[in-house]
């Protein structure tokens, strides 16, 4: 491989939520330039198994964390257990598409909890052994509905419109060192986009200047490109990738 392939050689990335989707191809992404894995999921053992299989077909190192991010001692004795995190991606969540009348304070506290606690945790039990080390990269898997109305789906939309505040402000707060972005897809080929409504996917496919779907394997790519020194002047942001469903000035 050329040298750039090999840019995570050494490092350790941990992905919440890398059993499957966007986690998944992440964690197959970051090994083929090199990363060990460390692979957290919360109930699918199977696909966190298959992952790790893949990964270390790829000749890299992977060692499976089962923990759900939205509880503190939980992912604080998964980071213990795994010890140095240079590289850190988080990709769990769970979504909800309704009527606003659907939406009942426990739903919409299930998906804070999952998408924002989910986020704020490993962030904040990764961050200080990257400071104290002087290296430390982190993506969040936001959304595109943190950044336009999405009125069928209030909680997710809200909660993904968190993640990226809380990962531009820490941005400012970990620098110089550490660099914090934040990834917003639009649809993706994920089970979370297999559940929805085939119609309301074919409205967003039509909305899309591209007129597809995105694929998993084509967010890892752009997470790497974050992660990498390829972005190395660039902290603070949120990269859209959606087919152009939505625009940033």
């Amino acid at each position: 491989m050329a040298e750039r392939d090999q840019e995570f050689k050494g490092r350790t990335a941990l992905v919440t939520g890398g059993s499957r989707g966007i986690g998944r191809a992440v964690c197959l992404a970051l090994a083929r330039e090199g990363a060990d894995i460390a692979l957290n999921y919360v109930a699918n053992a199977e696909a966190a198994e298959q992952t790790k299989s893949e990964v270390e077909v790829l000749g890299r190192h992977c060692t499976i964390h089962q923990a759900d991010v939205a509880d503190a001692a939980g992912v604080e004795a998964m980071v213990e257990n795994i010890g140095t995190v240079d590289l850190l991606v988080t990709a769990a969540g769970i979504a909800h598409v309704g009527d606003h009348t659907e939406v009942d304070i426990d739903l919409w506290r299930r998906i804070m909890t999952v998408n924002v606690d989910g986020t704020f945790l490993p962030v904040m039990a990764v961050k200080d052994g990257m400071i104290a080390r002087g290296f430390g990269r982190i993506v969040c898997i936001a959304s595109i509905a943190g950044l336009a109305p999405r009125a069928r789906m209030l909680p997710y939309s809200t909660s993904k419109a968190a993640v990226i505040a809380f990962a531009r402000s820490c941005a400012q707060a970990f620098a110089p060192d550490v660099r914090v972005n934040c990834l917003a897809p639009g649809l993706i080929e994920t089970d979370m986009s297999a559940a929805m409504d085939e119609a309301a996917r074919e409205t967003m496919r039509e909305a899309a200047f591209l007129k597809r779907t995105g694929k998993p394997e084509e967010m890892a790519e752009t997470v790497l490109y974050l992660l990498s020194e390829r972005s190395s002047f660039i902290t603070g942001q949120t990269l859209v990738a959606d087919g152009g469903r939505v625009t940033l000035p």
